[in-house]
C-alpha cells in the first residue's frame, strides 16, 4: 500500500510542481526525496517508485504534447539527436531520464531515512 502511495504522491507533486510551480524543472527531485523520507521503504522499493511515478508521468505528458501537434516538434528534436528522427525513441528516452532522475531522488531520501534512525 505505501508503495502505491508513494508513486501517486511522486507523480502528483512532480505533475503539480512543474505546472504550477515557477520553480526550474529539475525541482520534483526535492519533492521525491521528501516523499521517501517521509514513507518508510526499502531503498529498491523507494527507487522503483519514484522512477515508475516520474517515468510514466513524463512519458503521459510527452506523448500528449507529440500528440497535440502531430510529431512535428519531436520528429525535429529526434533529428538533431542521434536518434534518426524516432519521436517515439525520444518519447523512451525522455520517460527514461525522468524515471532515473525521480529513482535516484527517491533513492536518496530512503537512505537518508535510513541513516537518520540509525
Amino acid at each position: 500500500m505505501k508503495f502505491i502511495i508513494s508513486i501517486l504522491l511522486v507523480a502528483l507533486l512532480t505533475y503539480a510542481i512543474g505546472i504550477y510551480g515557477n520553480l526550474p524543472w529539475w525541482s520534483f527531485v526535492i519533492t521525491n526525496l521528501l516523499i521517501a523520507v517521509a514513507i518508510p521503504q526499502k531503498p529498491l522499493m523507494a527507487f522503483a517508485a519514484g522512477a515508475i511515478g516520474v517515468g510514466l508521468l513524463w512519458a503521459g505528458l510527452a506523448l500528449g504534447i507529440d500528440l497535440a501537434n502531430n510529431h512535428i516538434l519531436s520528429t525535429k528534436v529526434a533529428t538533431i539527436l542521434p536518434l534518426k528522427g524516432s519521436y517515439s525513441s525520444l518519447i523512451i528516452l525522455t520517460a527514461l531520464v525522468g524515471a532515473i532522475l525521480g529513482g535516484l531522488a527517491s533513492l536518496t531520501g530512503s537512505f537518508v531515512r535510513a541513516h537518520k534512525g540509525a
